[in-house]
C-alpha cells in the first residue's frame, strides 16, 4: 500500500517549486491561482526571496502548502495513495491531496492559520526546543515537573521529541533534561510555541474558518496528527484540524500505525526529506523514496 507524506513548517528552501512553475503548465496555473487567492505574489518570495523571507510563518506555511500540493497535482495518474497523512501543517496538504480540501479552500486555510498562529506568537514570548538521546516518558515527566507551560510537541521519532511553551519554562527543562542524560536539549530558531496551549487564540481563529469551510469524503484515510489514527470522517477531520493547534504531532505513531496497517511504499511529498529521514529512524529496514515529475 502506497503512503504519501507532506512536510511542515522547516522544510522550505530559497527558489522552492520553480522548478514546478517552469516545467509544468498545470505548476505553473496553480502558482498564478495562488497569487490570486492570496492577493499577493507568494510565487516571488518562493522563487527569489532570502532563507530569512522564507523564514515568516504566514509566508513559510502557504508556500511549502503550495509546493507539496502542486507537486501532487503535476504527478497526475502516477500519484495514487492508499494512506496520507502530513506533519503539522503537512496535513493541510494531505487533505487537498486526497480530495477532502479544494486547493482554493486549503490555501485560504493555510494562509488564516499561518496569520492567527503569528498573531499568538507576538502575543506572548515563547520558543520551542528538541530534545535528543531519551525516551518519551522521561521527557514527558520533565515537562509534567517543570513551573510554567511546557509540553511535548512534536513526536518525530524514537529519541528525538520537541517540546514547547513560555521561554522560562523551556529553558528550565531543557537544564533538567540534561542532567537526566539527554544528548541534546537545544532551543530552536521558531518564532513561538507550537503545538501548545499558547496557540489557543489562533485555534479559535482557525476553528471558525474551518467551521465556515467545504469538507468532503476523502478518497482514502488520513491519518491525523492528534489521534495518529486512520480518519475518513469529514467532521472527525475538521475537529482533528482545530485541536491540532494545541496538540502534539505524534508522528511517530503516525508512522507505526501506518505500518500496521500493510504500508509498503513511502512516498515524500514536498520541498526537503526531513520526513524520509525520520522515517529512517522509526523503521530502518523501510525503504522511501521522493515524489518526482
Amino acid at each position: 500500500m502506497k503512503a504519501y507524506v507532506f512536510p511542515g513548517q522547516g522544510a522550505q528552501f530559497s527558489g522552492m517549486g520553480l522548478d514546478l512553475y517552469e516545467n509544468s503548465k498545470i505548476g505553473k496555473q496553480l502558482f498564478e491561482d495562488a497569487n490570486a487567492i492570496l492577493g499577493f505574489h507568494i510565487t516571488k518570495t518562493m522563487f527569489e526571496g532570502s532563507a530569512e523571507d522564507l523564514k515568516q510563518t504566514e509566508i513559510t506555511q502557504p508556500a511549502i502548502f503550495l509546493h507539496s500540493v502542486i507537486l501532487s497535482q503535476v504527478i497526475g495518474d502516477k500519484f495514487q495513495p492508499d494512506m496520507v497523512a502530513g506533519h503539522s501543517l503537512g496535513e493541510f496538504s494531505a487533505l487537498v491531496a486526497n480530495g477532502t480540501l479544494s486547493f482554493e479552500d486549503g490555501l485560504k486555510l493555510v494562509h488564516q492559520r499561518a496569520i492567527a498562529m503569528q498573531k499568538a506568537c507576538e502575543a506572548q514570548e515563547s520558543t520551542m526546543a528538541a530534545v535528543l538521546g531519551l525516551a518519551d516518558d522521561v521527557v514527558e515527566n520533565v515537562c509534567d515537573s517543570t513551573e510554567g507551560i511546557v509540553v511535548p510537541a512534536n513526536y518525530n521519532c524514537p529519541g528525538q521529541l520537541v517540546i514547547s511553551g513560555e521561554v522560562e519554562a523551556i529553558n528550565a527543562a531543557c537544564k533538567t533534561l540534561k542532567e537526566k542524560g539527554a544528548k541534546r536539549a537545544l532551543v530552536l530558531p521558531v518564532g513561538g510555541a507550537f503545538h501548545s496551549p499558547l496557540m489557543a487564540p489562533a485555534k479559535e481563529a482557525l476553528a471558525t474558518a474551518i467551521e465556515n469551510t467545504n469538507f468532503s469524503k476523502p478518497q482514502c484515510p488520513i491519518y491525523q496528527n492528534v489521534n495518529a489514527k486512520a480518519v475518513e470522517n469529514p467532521e472527525d477531520i475538521k475537529k482533528n484540524l482545530v485541536e491540532q493547534l494545541t496538540s502534539a504531532v505524534r508522528w511517530t505513531q503516525i508512522m507505526q500505525h501506518m505500518l500496521n496497517d500493510g504500508m509498503t511504499q513511502y512516498i515524500e511529498v514536498g520541498p526537503g526529506k526531513v520526513l524520509q529521514g525520520l522515517m529512517k529512524k522509526i523503521d530502518r529496514r523501510f525503504p522511501t523514496e521522493s515524489a518526482s515529475i
